[in-house]
């Protein structure tokens, strides 16, 4: 019998989506749906590029690497800068950039014009990324409201990735200027949608001036970085230029941390890299995109050159593995708020390895449905698990004041990933190319470039298991001890949306 002192407990209201708030996250969603559909769409139309505007197979490589050279090496600032000069700003600025970049791309007849173009695009989306991002994660409190939110949020960006391959084969069919041209029209209403809808974002305060030192060599040397990476397997792994480059890369990075250990307001604030939890998600971060990369470039040479599949044929071998991602993205939240990211990230690297596992047993009279459709399905459900839980593990428990920062150190690692691994599986690939260039000895080559790729999930996996030594934590938002505890706050301009807040 209770005592007649004891009263039940207040029923908390419940946190709504207001009609602003779902609105917030589709601006920020478009943005990164772009970044990922202009990646995937522009593979497709390379051969139709390089025949209108005469280019080499050296030019065009450019106009893939130029956009990874302005994403990859201005990250690191373009997070820092959402911090310092107001997130909302820098994102909207740079996605009129990104539209008139776009424009510009189709409209062009000359090659290192175009090269410019994508350089811009791949500048401007490395400060709507982790601008997008930290948008997010400071207007949606830590717990079910964030990982509802970044699960839509990432599903975007492999939703974009498939879209783009099936759209380029349609669109390149027509003409190549539409694949460069199909963004602009997107980016300018997602700009008008986000002049309307973002939150207000005050620039920081108290900060101690601009880390312009910092932002200078920790530019140089992720530019330095992706461009030697990139370069490498033309220039030779083991050429002088190569190596050079490699020292380089290793001297401006050890002055960039010195540098950045005694600034008063860091770039990167390397205390953050303490946690277990950030590096284990940086490093996954890296391991999950190097390795779907390698296997989409290797698996894409094997439909298309060995099998003479069409470029729409491969984008559809492709799709069920982007369609299960996205039909999944409602639910995953709710699976982090359950199980943890550190058993769904393991999961999902599991599920990775025996997804390129079974592609190598690909042949050249391949049964679609026993081989190639379940390894898509087994890397579709993957994606699924590990690219919203590496968000959110990455963003959990930082500081509003720092989340661009901790936003742009993880796309970072997702770019610099993509662009090493990517480089290591081609020149194994390229090391094992047959004298005589049958289909045999073709895909014979192929296969331990497949088993890199597969050894580079391992590792992930591997890295992902240290995570579950550690006791799992609490629930991300406590129960509320009374009504009072449970406060509403404007999060947009316009109707409030309520939030519960996260006690330390």
């Amino acid at each position: 019998m209770s005592s007649p002192l004891s009263f039940p407990a207040p029923r908390l209201p419940e946190v709504r989506w207001t009609p602003r708030l779902w609105g917030t996250l589709l601006v920020l969603c478009a943005a990164m749906f772009l970044d990922a559909l202009d990646v995937s769409m522009v593979g497709v139309a390379l051969p139709s590029i390089g025949a209108d505007l005469g280019l080499s197979t050296s030019t065009l490589q450019w106009i893939v690497s130029g956009y990874i050279l302005g994403y990859g090496g201005l990250l690191l600032l373009g997070g820092r800068t959402a911090d310092l000069l107001g997130r909302r700003q820098v994102f909207l600025v740079a996605l009129g950039v990104f539209a008139l970049a776009s424009l510009l791309g189709g409209l062009v007849d000359s090659g290192p014009l175009l090269i410019a173009s994508r350089f811009i695009k791949g500048l401007s989306a490395a400060f709507t990324a982790p601008a997008g991002l930290s948008i997010i994660t400071t207007t949606f409190p830590e717990g079910p409201l964030r990982n509802r939110a970044l699960s839509i949020y990432t599903t975007c960006a492999a939703t974009g990735f498939s879209m783009g391959l099936v759209l380029s084969g349609l669109l390149t069919e027509a003409s190549w200027r539409l694949t460069m041209l199909l963004p602009a029209p997107i980016a300018l209403i997602a700009l008008v949608a986000g002049l309307k809808l973002l939150p207000r974002s005050a620039r920081e305060r108290g900060h101690d001036g601009y880390d312009v030192p910092g932002a200078v060599l920790g530019t140089a040397s992720m530019l330095l970085l992706v461009f030697t990476v990139v370069q490498a397997p033309e220039a030779g792994w083991a050429s002088a230029r190569t190596l050079l480059s490699f020292l380089a890369v290793a001297v401006l990075l050890s002055v960039f941390v010195l540098v950045e250990r005694r600034s008063p307001s860091p770039l990167i604030r390397l205390g953050v890299l303490r946690s277990g939890s950030q590096v284990r998600a940086q490093l996954g971060a890296m391991t999950f995109f190097g390795s779907y990369v390698g296997f989409q470039f290797l698996a894409t040479l094997y439909m298309q050159t060995l099998l003479d599949w069409s470029a729409l044929h491969t984008a559809l071998a492709f799709l069920p593995a982007g369609a299960l991602v996205a039909l999944s993205s409602t639910k995953v939240g709710s699976v982090v708020d359950r199980f943890g990211t550190p058993r769904l990230i393991t999961a999902g690297f599991a599920l990775m390895v025996v997804g390129y596992a079974l592609f190598l047993r690909v042949d050249l009279d391949p049964v679609y449905a026993a081989v190639i459709l379940p390894s898509m399905l087994l890397i579709g459900a993957a994606c699924a698990l590990v690219f919203p839980s590496l968000n959110i593990q990455a963003t959990n428990g930082v500081a509003d004041r720092e989340q661009g920062m901790v936003s742009g150190l993880l796309n970072t690692s997702v770019q610099v990933g993509g662009a090493i691994f990517l480089a290591v599986v081609t020149a194994v690939v390229t090391a094992g190319a047959p004298a005589d260039p049958t289909p045999q000895a073709v895909l014979d080559s192929y296969r331990p470039g497949l088993t890199v790729v597969t050894a580079i999930a391992a590792l992930g996996l591997l890295i992902s298991l240290t995570g579950l030594r550690t006791r799992r934590p609490g629930p991300t938002v406590p129960v509320a001890r009374s009504a009072s505890d449970v406060v509403v706050e404007s999060t947009v301009r316009g109707p409030e949306a309520e939030r519960v807040p996260v006690h330390d």
